[in-house]
């Protein structure tokens, strides 16, 4: 079964509901980065930041995956699919895809804000009880603080990522802009004789020195294209 690897950014999830955080009306116009996704951000204000994230919470509740996300976990059937997401919504998991990379963290888990990363204390938190309340504390004392990798911080799945994408026969590129970085370095690790297709509904600028298929249109109706295209490569 051949390995096909899709890195997936926020216009895959903006379909569901789920806000994004770049575009025109989106998170960052509403609230400064500085101030909550970054460390200074929360050392300066931890309730705020844990608003912030409540709110966000409140939103991924009542958002439900979309074609786009169900499409990828159909295709699972024909492919040995693994999602890299750049997305910090739990919408994949939710439409049925069984190997997921987070690079960028995850809104449902939070963690200790000493040791970010050690599992002992991270913890998922369930939907009927999706709110910390401030000054709430992890296992080893520490404020509780959102597992998300915020901006400064070091994105501790790239490396595991980029394994995933040198082993790829097939790649596709849904929702993402190819300008954020460290994500959007992931092409560069694809062998050049690799398909690799780009869904978005935007002008999307692809790297010169390789070929890619660009299906311009939204992630629903996209993925249903790619999966056509993909029939001929099983």
């Amino acid at each position: 079964m051949k390995k096909l690897v899709v890195l997936t950014g926020a216009g895959i999830s903006a379909e569901s509901g789920f806000e994004t955080f770049r575009d025109s009306g989106g998170l960052w116009e509403r609230y400064p980065v500085e101030k909550v996704a970054t460390p200074e951000g929360w050392a300066a204000d931890p309730d705020l930041v844990t608003d912030f994230y409540n709110t966000l919470r409140r939103q991924l509740i009542d958002a439900v995956p979309n074609a786009g996300h169900k499409g990828l976990a159909e295709l699972e059937r024909d492919f040995d699919v693994t999602v890299i997401t750049q997305n910090v919504d739990d919408l994949h998991e939710r439409a049925g895809s069984s190997h997921i990379i987070h690079l960028h963290g995850e809104l449902l888990k939070v963690c200790s804000s000493r040791d970010v990363d050690n599992p002992a204390y991270i913890r998922t938190l369930g939907r009927d009880n999706i709110e910390v309340a401030h000054g709430s504390r992890a296992g080893d004392g520490s404020l509780l603080r959102p597992w998300i990798v915020w901006f400064g911080e070091a994105v501790p799945n790239l490396t595991i990522a980029a394994e995933a994408v040198k082993q790829a026969d097939v790649m596709a590129i849904i929702g993402t802009s190819l300008n954020v970085y460290p994500a959007a370095g992931l092409i560069h690790y694809v062998r050049t004789d690799v398909p690799v297709f780009l869904i978005d509904p935007k002008e999307v600028r692809v790297p010169a020195h390789r070929k890619v298929e660009v299906i311009q249109d939204v992630a629903s109706s996209g993925v249903a294209t790619l999966r056509k295209r993909l029939e001929a490569l099983k």
